[in-house]
C-alpha cells in the first residue's frame, strides 16, 4: 500500500468497541518497552499514547526504557517475549527500516520476528545550527561546511538513528563531509548544540520544536515534502536545492511474532481510540507530530516500504554499525 494512502488513515478506522470479555485480554499490565532513554521524543509519545490506553484497555501500561545498540537491545527484548500480548514496543526508523541495512547480522528480522500492531505517529527531521554559527541561512551553512570539509562536527541520538542517517543523506546528496559525534539519546544531543559545543545536527520536530521556537536553535531546512505549519519560515530541502532528501522519524507498535489476531486487533483498537483523543491530538500537535493511525496491514506496508527505500541510500553512504 502507497504511503499516501497509509498517512491518510485515520482513527476512524479503529474496530467497533472491545471488551475485555471478547478474549479475556488483558488480564494484567501491560509491558511496553522503549529503546530509548527517558525523557526523549520517542518516551514522551510512549507515556502519552499508554495512559490514553489505559481507559479502553482497562489496565495499566507501564513503560520499560531499554536504550542501546540502536534499538536492538530492546527490540531483542520484545522479540523473544512470549506472544501473550503483555509485551510491546515502540518501533522506529533503526529497527524497522534501517539495522537490516547497517549490520551485517541481527538476531531478530523486522519482518519475520514482529508482529504490527499499528502506526504511532510520524514527524519530520529539521537541520538546525546553534545560533551563534556562522551559518544565518541554509545557503550559508553549505557553503561553511563545503569550505570546511571535516572541520564540522554534527550531533545525533546515537548511531543509526534517524538522525545520523539524515545527516549522512544529507552529506552524499550535497558532497559534503560533516563528523559525527554520536549521544545517548536526543537529550544530551540538543544540549550541546544549544550550548555550542557542537554546531549543528538534524532534529525532529518531537523534541526539536519548543527549542526552535525558542530561538535556542535556529532552523535552515526541514525534509519534509512541505513546509511545517508549527515553522512556515523554514524552506524544505527540495526548496534550497537539495533533491530527494525527504526525511523524517516514524514509530509504531510491535509484538512478538505470533501474536494472536483477537489480541492484535484490540492492541489495534485501542491504539487507533488513543490517537483520536483530544489531549492526544493537541499534544501531537504541539510537537509538530502527525498521527499515523490505521490498521496493522497499513503500518506494516509503510515499514517495509521505507525498509527498501532506505537501503539503497545506506549502501551508497557506506555507514555500517559492526
Amino acid at each position: 500500500m502507497e504511503r499516501r494512502t497509509f498517512l491518510a488513515a485515520c482513527a476512524a478506522t479503529a474496530a467497533a468497541p472491545w471488551t475485555r470479555a471478547d478474549t479475556g485480554y488483558p488480564s494484567q499490565p501491560i509491558r511496553w518497552v522503549v529503546p530509548y532513554p527517558a525523557g526523549g521524543g520517542t518516551d514522551v509519545l510512549a507515556r502519552t499514547v499508554a495512559e490514553a490506553m489505559r481507559g479502553g484497555l482497562g489496565q495499566q501500561i507501564v513503560v520499560d526504557n531499554r536504550p542501546g545498540a540502536s534499538t536492538n537491545i530492546g527490540s531483542q527484548i520484545v522479540a523473544t517475549a512470549k506472544p501473550d500480548g503483555y509485551t510491546v514496543m515502540s518501533a522506529d526508523n533503526a529497527l524497522l527500516a534501517y539495522n537490516e541495512h547497517l549490520y551485517r547480522r541481527l538476531p531478530f528480522h523486522p519482518d519475520k520476528d514482529f508482529t504490527y500492531i499499528g502506526g504511532l505517529s510520524r514527524f519530520p527531521l529539521v537541520l538546525v545550527v546553534n545560533p551563534a554559527f556562522a551559518a544565518q541561512t541554509f545557503q550559508d551553512f553549505l557553503a561553511y561546511v563545503k569550505a570546511h570539509p571535516g572541520q564540522v562536527n554534527y550531533a545525533s541520538p546515537g548511531n543509526g538513528s534517524p538522525h545520523h542517517l539524515a545527516m549522512e543523506l544529507f552529506k552524499h546528496r550535497t558532497q559534503t563531509f560533516l563528523t559525527h559525534i554520536p549521544y545517548r539519546g536526543a537529550a544530551p544531543a540538543v544540549q550541546d548544540v544549544m550550548g555550542g559545543q557542537v554546531p549543528c545536527m538534524f532534529l525532529d520536530l518531537a523534541a526539536g520544536l519548543p527549542v526552535i521556537q525558542s530561538g535556542k536553535v535556529r532552523a535552515l531546512a526541514i525534509g519534509a515534502a512541505r513546509r511545517a505549519a508549527a515553522l512556515p519560515h523554514v524552506p524544505t530541502l527540495a526548496e534550497v536545492g537539495v533533491a530527494d532528501a525527504e526525511v523524517y522519524a516514524f514509530q509504531g507498535l510491535l509484538g512478538p511474532a505470533g501474536l494472536p489476531t483477537a489480541i492484535t486487533a484490540r492492541l489495534n483498537a485501542g491504539l487507533n481510540q488513543a490517537l483520536a483523543a483530544p489531549e492526544v491530538v493537541e499534544r501531537m500537535r504541539a510537537f509538530g507530530m502527525e498521527p499515523l493511525a490505521g490498521t496493522p496491514e497499513q503500518f506494516h506496508a509503510l515499514a517495509r516500504a521505507e525498509a527498501r527505500r532506505w537501503g539503497p541510500v545506506i549502501a551508497a553512504t557506506g555507514v555500517k554499525l559492526d
